[in-house]
């Protein structure tokens, strides 16, 4: 029977998943958490899923409690801009996508020929973050109309047919290391022991099993189930148990960032609520606004730039504001581990696996594989079939999203650069090249996407294919048959509705200023 789990590294991933355990099994399981006092999080500012709000339910914190302590603020879509072309931008918003008479709206899109900004016509978010709008008013009442209608809930705002649940119409940003002291003090005042100290050797049983970490000044921490968040270390897991790595950078080759958190006047710049994505000669940047600073970095590849170019690229980017900030240069490790539970040790985080920063799913695949091990938690027989669900849905949601990430390059118009050029004749993960023939004749659905759970529902597929513009796509034929009155009259009450909420709504600024004061 499991009675002791020691977790291995902090950071975010670490003090995730101390706090979710202790709050899950209270008393009834002892949990330990060493992390080196050297060793600092590579987080310089995260944004997330909407589904990360479960965590916070879960934890029973409330956003007023938790977000000021983060810097947080809060992000209603990605922004691609210049993915395209130079000047050109489009939004990935946290909406269900609406349908009329059976067919997507973008299909009813697709055909009208509504205009070059399908973002803007099918959904309300994409005329929110034009304007910086928060999703609440001042009095924090949540946006209303097609999310709410009445109830306290978003309604018909699936996040996946998997998993069944609700996608609310917003996710966070927030500064990772804050969070993380966040949690530490949830942690620490609810039980869990946190040692301060560094990991020398991780001793085995006859059997293979971790039988404890040894530290330098505690001794032996001894437990039943161990959990791996070193970072892209993999200490236990790859280094102490030889458990392989399988590689992604066939077909995602950037494996390094450099970042910068850059303090800012937000009252003077605003705060746009998304995460931006900007294309860049050799990779992408990105931009988190967060309450005072923005957090900042350029993903790229090691064969096409130097890290002191992509420095110099970053920093002329953000521009004088940028002087004097210390750069942070990440080597990553894309990928994930052949399988993230192994014998008694299970691995969260980077440790478990990473497929780049884009479309935000760090923090996704945290939350996702805490809440499965919950699930598929050991008894006292360690039955190895729960470790095999385990791993199952672990791999899937790595490979779904590896999936989701390829298709932004391969279908991004940008070819002005080798670098760009490349993604279109580069290597494609098995199934996706069938998956876009389909998709040229019909945008994709819950049939034709991934066929197993990764946090992405159709309507992200399409957003990526109609934003892009790389992938020439076409209407369903009996769309030129049908009545399009409803579909007209649907366009009319997105715009309709956007108008409004972008005169009623405070800024985000505005609104994070007005519950700080």
């Amino acid at each position: 029977m499991v009675e002791k789990i020691v977790i291995v590294g902090g950071g975010t991933a670490g003090w995730m998943t101390a706090a979710y355990l202790r709050k899950a099994f209270t008393d009834r399981i002892s949990i330990t958490l060493v992390e080196s006092g050297k060793v600092g999080t590579i987080g310089v500012g995260e944004a997330t899923f909407s589904d990360i709000r479960h965590f916070f339910e879960f934890l029973d914190l409330p956003e007023t409690e938790w977000m000021p302590a983060c810097n947080a603020t809060y992000k209603l879509a990605v922004r691609f801009q210049n993915w395209r072309e130079p000047g050109h931008h489009f939004y990935h918003p946290f909406e269900q996508l609406r349908s009329v008479d059976g067919f997507p709206l973008t299909d009813w899109w697709l055909q009208s020929g509504h205009s070059d900004r399908f973002d803007k016509d099918c959904f309300v978010m994409a005329s929110l973050c034009d304007a910086e709008r928060s999703p609440r008013y001042l009095d924090g009442g949540l946006l209303d109309g097609p999310f709410r209608e009445g109830t306290e809930e978003p309604v018909g705002l699936t996040m996946s047919e998997h998993q069944g649940k609700t996608q609310f119409p917003y996710a966070y940003h927030f500064e990772a290391a804050l969070l993380a002291k966040f949690l530490t003090g949830y942690a620490k005042d609810r039980g869990v022991r946190h040692v301060v100290d560094d990991v020398l050797e991780v001793p085995q049983d006859e059997r293979g099993w971790i039988s404890g970490v040894r530290t330098a000044e505690h001794g032996v921490l001894e437990g039943d189930l161990f959990i791996d968040c070193t970072g892209f270390r993999g200490l236990l897991l790859n280094q102490a148990l030889g458990e392989p790595f399988i590689s992604y950078q066939d077909t995602l080759p950037n494996d390094s960032a450099v970042a910068l958190q850059v303090p800012l006047d937000m009252r003077a710049r605003g705060i746009r609520p998304c995460t931006t994505a900007t294309a860049q000669d050799n990779g992408w940047i990105w931009t988190i606004p967060l309450f005072g600073r923005i957090g900042t970095g350029y993903v790229y590849a090691r064969d096409y730039c130097e890290p002191e170019e992509a420095e110099r690229t970053l920093r002329a980017f953000v521009g004088p504001e940028a002087a004097g900030v210390e750069a942070n240069h990440i080597r990553m490790r894309i990928g994930r581990s052949r399988n993230s539970w192994v014998r008694n040790c299970v691995a969260i985080g980077l440790s478990s696996g990473f497929v780049e920063p884009l479309e935000s799913t760090g923090i996704f695949f945290i939350h996702h594989a805490i809440e499965r091990l919950v699930k598929h938690f050991p008894g006292n027989d360690w039955n190895p079939a729960q470790r095999e669900l385990y791993n199952e849905a672990v791999g899937h949601v790595m490979d779904g999203v590896r999936e989701f990430l390829v298709l932004h390059y391969v279908s991004a118009a940008r070819e002005n650069t080798q670098y760009w050029k490349d993604t279109k004749t580069r290597k494609i993960p098995d199934g996706l090249a069938e998956r876009l023939e389909r998709w040229r004749v019909q945008l994709p659905d819950s049939e034709t996407i991934y066929p197993y759970y990764h946090g992405l529902p159709p309507y992200s597929y399409m957003c990526v294919l109609l934003g892009m513009g790389g992938i020439k796509l076409t209407p369903s034929p009996a769309l030129r048959l049908a009545d399009d009155t409803a579909a007209h009259k649907e366009f009319e009450q997105i715009r309709d509705k956007a108008k409004c909420l972008v005169e009623t709504l405070p800024s985000q600024y505005e609104y994070f200023a007005a519950t700080r004061s």
